[in-house]
């Protein structure tokens, strides 16, 4: 019975591996979780009827508290830790403890011992006669006590699945480290996308008002007879204009507020007000060389990929070491009373050692899926050696790309309000119609929305910057410059 049960304990250690090998897999096909999982969350506070003033700051940290695609990668480690604890109790010893107490009836015939049999026991009874009627059957109480231990000394499987599952678990640990990340940079972009709406819709109300007043003055001089019906209708098509504009700029911030608000927790209907301005800062300069021997420390993802080689080559040697010999010990002590008539004890102490015989053609099959699966975790991490490297250069170029945006977009805006002035004072002076007037103001809507994009944009390569180089969380405050 012992020797049974230290097989059956021997498989699970090797089918706890198997389900090491599977989980790793599947992270290694799927990393962290799907993006739109990042887009949900757990609605944590009821929504209250005073606006919510919301910093990036705040905003991030709800984000890490409620953020659905966090807590799946927290569960999933939570999961793994609880299967490492599995792996560690084949080490630990297992004592169990037993009593019971029972009125038995035993057929003796069923246990080989016949009339004749029981007859030749006669002199046992007083008389030397065998009772009738009890010649067959026979009755008592039975009370047991029974403690039993078991240990496996040594086991390649076991340990190797040690190995593994510690393995497991740091990789899940990693994985939890790039879904904080993606956090962060799912957040702060839907910050700044909405801080971005709401200087895209504070340019369109002052542009409204501006086509407004253009559109009463036109208005007045056509009825004065200065001006002719055309000048009036053009600066009524733009006002109408601008009012679009207006329009589609409040849709686009109310959808990318409720966005933001999804992402960090926030009832839907809460009133947020945003509390942080659009921030512009320079960064230092560093080559890609410096970035990525930096990403290679400190990415979340490339650390959860060389914990996963470690835990398949941790599986590899479990399955090689399956030739190996196992040893165990284990044992018990029982103490019974029959009727009553005081308790006798036994026991038995033994140790186990078994070998591994007519397997190989299994054994080499394992070994060789297990090698391959190693061989393509090796693969991945290699590719994303070179991936991350891509992306340091990529998101660089992205950095210094849209900074000088910023800088055209600035001379664009200063640029175009200088020509709005201009043609406002020469039609006020009656020198031109309002034609000039009319483009100048669409010139001016143009080139604030594009300041407002190129600066939206180059926050969000910093912030790609900042994830490439596996710092996010830590230094997204320093690469924001606020």
């Amino acid at each position: 019975m012992k020797a049974k049960k230290q097989t059956i304990a021997g498989r699970a250690a090797v089918g706890l591996f198997a389900a090491l090998a599977l989980a790793a897999g599947a992270r290694a096909q799927n990393p962290t979780s799907a993006v739109n999982s990042f887009w949900g969350s757990v609605t944590a506070e009821p929504m209250t009827g005073e606006p919510l003033r919301l910093s990036l700051d705040d905003a991030i940290a709800r984000g890490l508290k409620n953020n659905l695609g966090l807590k799946e990668a927290e569960n999933s480690q939570k999961a793994l830790h609880g299967q490492r604890n599995e792996a560690l109790q084949a080490f630990l010893p297992t004592i169990t403890l037993a009593g019971d107490t029972g009125y038995y009836t035993h057929n003796l015939v069923s246990m080989g011992f016949t009339p004749s049999v029981i007859q030749e026991f006669a002199s046992m009874f007083p008389g030397g006669v065998v009772p009738a009627g009890l010649s067959l059957i026979t009755s008592d109480y039975l009370m047991e006590g029974k403690i039993q231990y078991s240990q496996m000394l040594f086991s390649g499987p076991v340990i190797a699945a040690w190995k593994a599952a510690g393995a497991a678990e740091q990789a899940a640990k990693s994985n939890k480290d790039a879904a904080r990340s993606e956090v962060v940079e799912q957040t702060a972009k839907a910050y700044l996308r909405a801080i971005a709406d709401e200087s895209q819709v504070n340019d369109a109300r002052a542009l409204v008002a501006q086509a407004r007043v253009l559109a009463e003055h036109a208005h007045a001089a056509h009825e004065a007879g200065t001006a002719a019906n055309l000048d009036e209708l053009r600066a009524r098509v733009q006002l109408q204009a601008q009012q679009q504009v207006l329009i589609a700029a409040e849709n686009r911030q109310a959808k990318d507020l409720i966005l933001l608000k999804r992402i960090i927790g926030v009832d839907p209907g809460q009133a947020v007000e945003l509390t942080d301005p659009a921030p512009y800062s320079e960064l230092a300069s560093e080559t890609p060389e410096e970035i990525t021997a930096q990403a290679y420390q400190n990415r979340p993802d490339y650390q959860a990929l060389q914990s996963e080689a470690v835990e398949f080559k941790a599986v590899h040697l479990a399955y090689r070491s399956q030739r190996l010999p196992t040893l165990s010990f284990g044992g018990y002590y029982v103490a019974s009373a029959v009727n009553g008539a005081g308790t006798h004890g036994n026991f038995v102490a033994q140790g186990t050692l078994r070998f591994p015989i007519f397997r190989e053609a299994r054994l080499r099959g394992d070994e060789q899926a297990s090698r391959a699966q190693l061989n393509a975790v090796r693969a991945q991490s290699d590719d994303l050696r070179g991936r991350i490297d891509e992306q340091v250069r990529a998101a660089l170029l992205d950095v210094n790309a849209n900074r000088k945006l910023v800088e055209v977009g600035r001379s664009n805006v200063e640029l175009a309000r200088h020509a709005l002035s201009d043609e406002t004072d020469r039609v006020n002076a009656g020198v031109d119609d309002n034609l000039p007037l009319v483009t100048a103001q669409a010139a001016l809507a143009t080139a604030e929305d594009s300041l407002v994009e190129s600066l939206y944009q180059y926050n969000v390569s910093k912030l790609a910057l900042a994830r490439a180089s596996g710092v996010l969380e830590q230094q997204y405050r320093a690469y924001l410059g606020q």
